[in-house]
Protein backbone atom coordinates (compact mmCIF):
# COMPACT_ATOMS: atom_id res chain seq x y z
CA UNK A 1 0.00 0.00 0.00
CA UNK A 2 1.24 3.56 -0.81
CA UNK A 3 2.22 6.04 1.71
CA UNK A 4 -0.19 9.05 2.24
CA UNK A 5 2.09 12.21 2.70
CA UNK A 6 1.88 16.07 2.76
CA UNK A 7 2.55 17.77 -0.55
CA UNK A 8 3.79 21.23 0.27
CA UNK A 9 5.23 23.90 -1.22
CA UNK A 10 8.93 26.03 -1.47
CA UNK A 11 8.20 27.28 1.99
CA UNK A 12 7.34 23.83 3.43
CA UNK A 13 3.67 24.88 3.74
CA UNK A 14 1.43 21.94 3.73
CA UNK A 15 -1.00 21.98 0.37
CA UNK A 16 -2.80 18.63 1.19
CA UNK A 17 -2.13 14.93 1.04
CA UNK A 18 -1.19 12.90 -1.57
CA UNK A 19 -0.01 9.41 -2.10
CA UNK A 20 4.05 9.05 -2.12
CA UNK A 21 4.37 7.39 -5.35
CA UNK A 22 2.66 10.40 -6.76
CA UNK A 23 4.32 12.80 -4.99
CA UNK A 24 7.77 11.47 -6.47
CA UNK A 25 6.46 10.16 -9.83
CA UNK A 26 5.02 13.81 -10.29
CA UNK A 27 8.40 15.80 -8.45
CA UNK A 28 5.91 17.79 -5.91
CA UNK A 29 7.79 18.69 -3.02
CA UNK A 30 6.83 16.60 0.19
CA UNK A 31 8.34 16.29 3.50
CA UNK A 32 11.14 13.17 4.64
CA UNK A 33 12.79 13.11 8.30
CA UNK A 34 16.31 11.89 9.23
CA UNK A 35 17.37 11.16 12.33
CA UNK A 36 21.94 11.25 12.71
CA UNK A 37 22.55 8.98 15.10
CA UNK A 38 25.80 8.41 17.39
CA UNK A 39 26.75 7.00 20.62
CA UNK A 40 27.97 8.46 24.02
CA UNK A 41 31.47 8.17 22.23
CA UNK A 42 30.38 10.42 19.57
CA UNK A 43 30.53 8.11 16.72
CA UNK A 44 28.33 8.23 13.71
CA UNK A 45 25.85 5.36 13.07
CA UNK A 46 26.30 4.66 8.91
CA UNK A 47 24.56 1.75 7.42
CA UNK A 48 23.89 0.12 4.49
CA UNK A 49 20.40 0.07 2.76
CA UNK A 50 19.04 -3.82 2.73
CA UNK A 51 19.05 -4.78 -1.27
CA UNK A 52 15.21 -5.52 -1.17
CA UNK A 53 14.34 -1.59 -0.37
CA UNK A 54 12.97 0.09 -3.46
CA UNK A 55 14.95 3.46 -2.87
CA UNK A 56 18.77 3.16 -3.26
CA UNK A 57 18.92 -0.29 -2.70
CA UNK A 58 22.33 -1.36 -1.34
CA UNK A 59 23.56 2.31 -0.72
CA UNK A 60 25.38 3.38 2.74
CA UNK A 61 23.65 5.92 4.45
CA UNK A 62 24.01 8.29 7.69
CA UNK A 63 20.54 8.99 8.93
CA UNK A 64 17.35 6.77 9.63
CA UNK A 65 13.98 8.25 8.05
CA UNK A 66 11.75 7.82 5.66
CA UNK A 67 8.88 10.27 4.75
CA UNK A 68 6.25 12.14 7.13
CA UNK A 69 2.82 11.10 7.58
CA UNK A 70 0.07 13.29 7.07
CA UNK A 71 0.09 15.80 10.11
CA UNK A 72 3.78 14.15 11.58
CA UNK A 73 6.42 16.92 12.68
CA UNK A 74 9.64 16.21 11.44
CA UNK A 75 10.76 15.08 15.12
CA UNK A 76 7.37 12.30 15.52
CA UNK A 77 8.82 11.30 11.80
CA UNK A 78 12.26 10.80 12.87
CA UNK A 79 11.04 8.80 15.95
CA UNK A 80 8.82 6.37 14.26
CA UNK A 81 11.75 5.73 11.95
CA UNK A 82 14.11 5.02 14.57
CA UNK A 83 11.18 2.78 16.28
CA UNK A 84 10.70 0.63 12.88
CA UNK A 85 14.34 0.54 11.39
CA UNK A 86 16.64 0.07 14.52
CA UNK A 87 14.26 -0.95 17.07
CA UNK A 88 14.91 1.99 19.64
CA UNK A 89 12.60 4.12 21.51
CA UNK A 90 14.71 7.50 21.67
CA UNK A 91 14.56 11.21 21.77
CA UNK A 92 15.17 12.73 18.77
CA UNK A 93 16.17 16.81 18.75
CA UNK A 94 15.62 18.85 14.99
CA UNK A 95 18.41 20.09 14.12
CA UNK A 96 17.90 22.00 10.41
CA UNK A 97 15.82 20.88 7.40
CA UNK A 98 16.95 22.01 3.85
CA UNK A 99 15.32 21.87 0.49
CA UNK A 100 16.99 18.48 -0.75
CA UNK A 101 17.00 18.30 -4.67
CA UNK A 102 19.70 15.17 -4.79
CA UNK A 103 17.74 11.88 -5.16
CA UNK A 104 14.37 10.48 -6.55
CA UNK A 105 12.53 13.63 -6.02
CA UNK A 106 12.57 16.95 -4.32
CA UNK A 107 11.35 17.01 -0.62
CA UNK A 108 12.02 19.51 2.27
CA UNK A 109 14.34 17.12 4.42
CA UNK A 110 14.22 17.30 8.18
CA UNK A 111 17.68 16.57 10.13
CA UNK A 112 17.36 15.70 13.57
CA UNK A 113 19.74 13.78 15.68
CA UNK A 114 19.53 10.95 18.33
CA UNK A 115 21.57 9.29 21.38
CA UNK A 116 21.07 5.97 20.50
CA UNK A 117 22.13 2.86 22.26
CA UNK A 118 25.36 0.96 20.68
CA UNK A 119 23.14 -2.43 20.75
CA UNK A 120 20.69 -1.38 18.13
CA UNK A 121 18.63 -4.01 16.59
CA UNK A 122 18.01 -3.62 12.70
CA UNK A 123 14.94 -4.52 11.01
CA UNK A 124 16.86 -7.05 8.11
CA UNK A 125 14.20 -5.78 5.97
CA UNK A 126 15.49 -2.28 5.85
CA UNK A 127 19.47 -2.71 6.92
CA UNK A 128 21.78 -5.02 5.90
CA UNK A 129 25.00 -3.82 7.87
CA UNK A 130 25.36 -0.99 10.49
CA UNK A 131 28.42 0.12 12.15
CA UNK A 132 30.06 2.83 14.20
CA UNK A 133 32.41 5.41 12.54
CA UNK A 134 34.54 7.97 13.89
CA UNK A 135 33.79 11.75 12.68
CA UNK A 136 37.52 11.28 11.38
CA UNK A 137 36.93 8.08 9.35
CA UNK A 138 33.51 10.03 7.49
CA UNK A 139 35.48 11.77 4.59
CA UNK A 140 37.39 8.98 3.75
CA UNK A 141 34.23 6.44 3.45
CA UNK A 142 32.24 9.05 1.67
CA UNK A 143 34.44 8.97 -1.18
CA UNK A 144 35.15 5.27 -0.94
CA UNK A 145 31.65 3.74 -0.63
CA UNK A 146 28.45 4.40 -2.54
CA UNK A 147 26.07 6.18 -0.16
CA UNK A 148 22.75 8.05 -1.10
CA UNK A 149 22.24 11.24 -2.44
CA UNK A 150 21.63 13.35 0.48
CA UNK A 151 24.32 12.06 2.94
CA UNK A 152 27.22 13.86 1.72
CA UNK A 153 24.60 16.95 2.48
CA UNK A 154 23.64 15.95 5.35
CA UNK A 155 27.08 15.29 7.06
CA UNK A 156 28.06 18.99 5.28
CA UNK A 157 25.07 20.71 7.22
CA UNK A 158 25.07 18.41 10.55
CA UNK A 159 28.84 19.65 10.92
CA UNK A 160 28.95 22.49 10.01
CA UNK A 161 26.55 24.31 12.04
CA UNK A 162 28.81 23.68 14.95
CA UNK A 163 30.20 26.85 16.70
CA UNK A 164 33.83 25.65 15.73
CA UNK A 165 32.82 25.26 12.09
CA UNK A 166 34.39 22.65 11.30
CA UNK A 167 32.81 20.24 8.77
CA UNK A 168 33.34 16.76 7.20
CA UNK A 169 34.47 17.28 3.34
Amino acid sequence: MDEVVERVDAQDRALGPVSRRDAVRKGWLHRIAVAVCHDRQGRILVHRRADQVSRFPGCYEVGIGGALGVGESYEQAATRELEEELGVSVAVRYRFKFLNRSGLSPHWLGVCDAVVPRDVMPNSGEVSWHGWLSESDLPRILQEWTFTPDSPEILHRYFGDRPDGTSVR
